[in-house]
């Protein structure tokens, strides 16, 4: 038991090691025009990072924001909203590159959610307007005048989308495009999201737990029941292991889903159906196959053939959907991609240690089937009574 909760928290803090140590940083960056700005924020999605210069006695905000890992074919824009915290109202800054190379900038009101970008005044002044793009990275430079905002705290918006035939197109509305808002105190460099940074932390603490717990440990724990009983030496100790594995991934498992609910309830109009339904209908699973187990029937009951094909049945599909809602869960959170790559990793892992695993039980299989026609059984494996070698190892599976 000892053993299982290192192993736990051993793959969350290497996981969250995996996401801190990926993380860039906008203190150490130079701009190649010399330019130096006094402040800076790593902004928490989109590759995207704020730079400013602010002057409260005028009232003048001098700004270079920069978005990394962009295409030619991409827009990005960075808005201040005057007037509340979301993308209608915003007063927005629009960089992208035209079919003939050169970075068109240009500023654009935003009144609905239906716009398509198109330049206008603003609500405040705005000079020195210019955008760059090289190496994937597009910088939006300006300076603007936002005396009529009356504080130090704004609304900020962020934002990338297509661009097709020179012409701005809607951005898409999962993931971190529709996360990438909040606010920036000009004066402390604090900056929020949606809610602020205990959201953020919800949300991170709900990727890992279900990561781990749904789709780390239940395939382990799966692993241990189907592979370690065919060794006469582990037996009853793979039942054990089993069980406590199994138990320790629905409790930690219970508690990201139930910090899900939580963010779910802190975010009206922003749905994740598909994702929410999966969290639910694995939740349900999770708990009848628990129960399951205080009904589990002794190994020579006339009901235990029917309680393990329901037992399999129900647990390779809770497998099955973990990783699913886990992958769908990447795309809402739209993390850095070393943190869904060190997943990929984990369970491909997983997944060659199976087959591994299936060829070599079977291997077993046919040499006990040898040797018992001659006689003889080899030592370590089950042998037949009553549990007779792989075939029944299988017949006698929890």
């Amino acid at each position: 038991m000892d053993g299982l909760l290192k192993l736990v928290l051993t793959l969350s803090i290497l996981m969250s090691m995996i996401l801190s140590s990926s993380a860039l940083t906008c203190s150490s960056y130079t701009f190649s025009s010399n330019q130096v700005f006094i402040a800076c924020n790593d902004l928490p999605h989109l590759n995207s990072f704020l730079h400013w210069n602010y002057n409260s006695s005028s009232s003048k905000l001098q700004i270079a924001y920069r978005q990394t890992g962009i295409s030619s074919s991409r827009w990005v824009a960075w808005a201040i909203n005057p007037v509340s915290l979301g993308m209608a109202g915003s007063q927005a800054l629009v960089a992208f590159q035209q079919s003939d190379g050169t970075i068109k900038a240009y500023t654009s009101p935003i009144s609905s959610y239906q716009t398509s970008l198109q330049e206008g005044k603003l609500s405040f002044d705005v000079t020195d307007l210019s955008a760059t793009y090289s190496n994937n990275e597009m910088i939006i430079f300006a300076t603007l005048g936002i005396s009529n905002i009356g504080t130090a705290t704004v609304n900020q918006v962020w934002q990338e989308g297509p661009v097709s035939t020179d012409s701005p197109h809607v951005h898409s509305t999962t993931g971190a495009n529709v996360q990438s808002m909040g606010t920036v105190n000009l004066l402390s460099g604090t900056v929020g999201q949606s809610g602020g940074n205990d959201r953020t932390r919800k949300r991170n603490i709900h990727g890992v737990l279900n990561a781990v717990s749904w789709g780390i440990m239940m395939p382990i724990g799966a692993l241990m029941a189907r592979y370690l009983k065919v060794f006469k030496s582990a037996d009853p100790a793979w039942f054990y292991l089993h069980v406590s594995c199994q138990s320790i991934a629905y409790v930690f498992g219970v508690a990201g889903w139930g910090t899900g609910l939580k963010l779910g309830s802190q975010s009206s109009g922003v749905q994740y159906d598909a994702h929410r339904t999966i969290g639910i209908i694995l939740f349900c699973l999770g708990t009848i196959q628990a129960f399951a187990l205080l009904l589990r029937p002794k190994p020579d009951h006339k009901y235990r053939f029917y309680w393990n094909i329901y037992h399999r049945t129900v647990g390779y599909n809770v497998i099955i959907l973990s990783i699913i809602n886990i992958f769908k869960g990447f795309e809402i959170l739209s993390p850095l991609k070393k943190w869904k790559n060190a997943y990929i990793g984990v369970i491909a892992a997983l997944a060659f240690t199976a087959v591994w695993l299936e060829g070599y039980t079977w291997y077993l299989m046919v040499k006990r089937r040898r040797l018992d026609s001659a006689g003889k059984m080899p030592q370590g494996i089950i042998a037949s009574n009553g549990v007779n070698g792989y075939s029944d190892m299988r017949n006698q599976g929890i």
